[in-house]
């Protein structure tokens, strides 16, 4: 058995054990846009539709279950998580068998990637297969990745291997749980069947085993999917999916709206900025940061080449096939401020010339916006809630400090929380914190310290705790703890992992995904395995993998 699971009282009852009880909506709203059904016929471009129909190719050969989530299975699909011992839930995850009322989809999109529109896209290896409306009336789409060709593989193979589904798996609920807005994953399953990678795209080609991860959100729809309506001249189609998407997932916008499509355009530009800001506080680089993996619902969409930072650097790649570094960590506020440029030049065809006009007001105000959000975010990570005059420089200074010493970036704010403002000074407690004695070798530290310190000083002064420093000092502590991880998944501790799992060994998979369901909780197992010590030497040299 996978979990040891505590449920509430009369939960029992709602939690499906098996697919003969659990089934799929009857009919998913996504049946009232246009699909394609030629669903026989693999094609490059198709045109006038959302969607082609398309049934996914199962796993074979000696298939197993590598790992789930328990949070997503039951607060998600209602599925008892005991479910996953069981045959019929392996064949569900690799394709084989599917609940009833299944109907899969492969959705078309296009987009711009590396600053280049590409034309179409697609869902190349995923197919959503069916919506389910869970115990708390939320709709959630279920898609499977690597699952076999659909119209829009080109000449790709449609299959995934393990070592991308058990990146993606950790990543997208570690982010959950870092309270940064995803998708989910729910289980990873693989097979003795084999796929021809080439990793690095370096002319080193070699065998890795298929695999499928169970994806889950409530909309998979990306600024890509208008893109590729309103450079194809789709405009019906368009406003159709325009108008589908604001009914389903903008309830605030109502369709007699005349200004509809500039407030969905707002709203997607603002929670847009919200996410990107949350990456930046948490040091996590997408990598991939096309606008065919940009959410029109605001979520980390497609794990790829992403990458949380150790040692910080605003210049961070997480992706080896990114020379130029378009995607850095410190570019990425700008990168989904030109996406959304890219968002905007699609709705257009919809807007008259005046709401055009208003487009345009809008986005002249988000690089200001995106900027007040990260100081916000990283205000917050030193303990601060108010700003004030000189707040920009004395983050700007920080940063500039862990880059110049390689101070770890996640060890750094959460050893700065463990500290009392006062021991900042002190030798002997610095001496006790690996990532802040990195830190306190700069010449600027002491000077920064004094800084902090009066900072803090002015901030106890505003607060009803001004008269009793030991009660604002807890706060400090605990509003600090509670953004500032204890843990993320490393690339190292994932390459350590998914070496052990193409042996067939899941443990430290699995144990990963125990880690991050609490990671802002120190974790004495998690502790004892290193997971908050210093990275190893051959963590820095490595390289994050291109193909998947």
């Amino acid at each position: 058995m996978f979990f040891t699971t505590m449920k509430m009282e009369g939960e029992s009852t709602q939690l499906k054990p098996n697919l003969t009880e659990w089934r799929f909506c009857l009919y998913p709203k996504y049946i009232l846009l246009p699909i394609d059904e030629n669903h026989d016929q693999v094609k490059n471009n198709v045109k006038n539709v959302v969607y082609s129909e398309v049934t996914p190719r199962p796993l074979e050969r000696n298939i197993r279950l590598v790992c789930a989530s328990e949070d997503a299975l039951i607060n998600i699909l209602d599925m008892d998580p005991n479910i996953v011992n069981s045959q019929e839930f392996v064949e569900f995850v690799a394709g084989r068998k599917l609940p009833y009322g299944a109907l899969p989809v492969a959705h078309r999109y296009g987009g711009h990637q590396y600053g280049l529109w590409v034309g179409q896209l697609g869902d190349g290896r995923a197919h959503i297969i069916g919506e389910y409306v869970n115990r708390l009336s939320r709709r959630w789409q279920i898609q499977l990745k690597g699952s076999g060709q659909t119209p829009y593989s080109r000449l790709y193979d449609g299959r995934a291997v393990l070592r991308s589904c058990i990146r993606e798996m950790i990543a997208s609920e570690a982010m959950y749980h870092l309270g940064v807005p995803t998708t989910r994953a729910a289980a990873v399953v693989v097979s003795d069947e084999s796929v021809v990678r080439d990793m690095y795209f370096a002319g080193s080609p070699r065998r890795e085993r298929a695999s499928i991860i169970l994806r889950l959100s409530q909309s998979w729809f990306r600024f890509g999917s208008l893109e590729i309506l309103a450079r194809g001249g789709e405009l019906g189609v368009l406003r159709q999916l325009v108008d589908f998407v604001i009914k389903e997932h903008f309830p605030d916008i109502h369709l007699t709206d005349d200004n509809r499509y500039i407030r969905m355009f707002s709203e997607i530009a603002h929670k847009s900025l919200d996410l990107v800001a949350k990456w930046q506080g948490l040091g996590f680089t997408h990598g991939l940061l096309n606008t065919d993996n940009m959410s029109l619902i605001g979520e980390t969409l497609d794990y790829g080449p992403f990458g949380f930072v150790d040692s910080y650097d605003s210049g961070f790649v997480a992706n080896c096939f990114d020379g130029e570094g378009r995607y850095a960590l410190g570019k990425q506020p700008d990168v989904v401020v030109w996406n959304i440029g890219q968002l905007a030049i699609a709705l257009e065809p919809l807007l008259t010339s005046s709401q055009q006009s208003h487009l345009s007001h809008i986005l002249k105000t988000l690089d200001t916006y995106c900027k007040n959000k990260i100081l916000e975010t990283f205000l917050m990570k030193i303990g601060l809630k108010k700003e004030r005059w000189g707040d920009e420089e004395l983050v700007e200074k920080l940063l500039d400090m862990m880059q110049q010493t390689g101070a770890d970036f996640t060890v750094t704010f959460r050893q700065l929380a463990e500290l009392q403002p006062h021991e900042l000074s002190s030798e002997l407690k610095i001496a006790e914190k690996w990532s802040i004695k990195r830190l306190a070798s700069h010449s600027c530290w002491g000077c920064w310290v004094d800084q902090y310190r009066s900072r803090l000083d002015k901030e106890a002064v505003d607060t009803s705790n001004a008269n009793s420093a030991g009660l604002f000092e807890d706060e400090r502590k605990r509003r600090m703890t509670s953004v500032n991880p204890a843990y993320v998944p490393r690339n190292w501790l994932l390459h350590e992992a998914i070496v052990d799992a193409e042996k067939d060994d899941f443990e430290k998979v699995r144990f990963l995904l125990q880690v991050i369901q609490n990671p802002f909780e120190i974790q004495p197992e998690a502790e004892i395995r290193g997971f908050s010590s210093q990275p190893p030497i051959w963590a820095y040299e490595l390289k994050i993998s291109c193909s998947s």
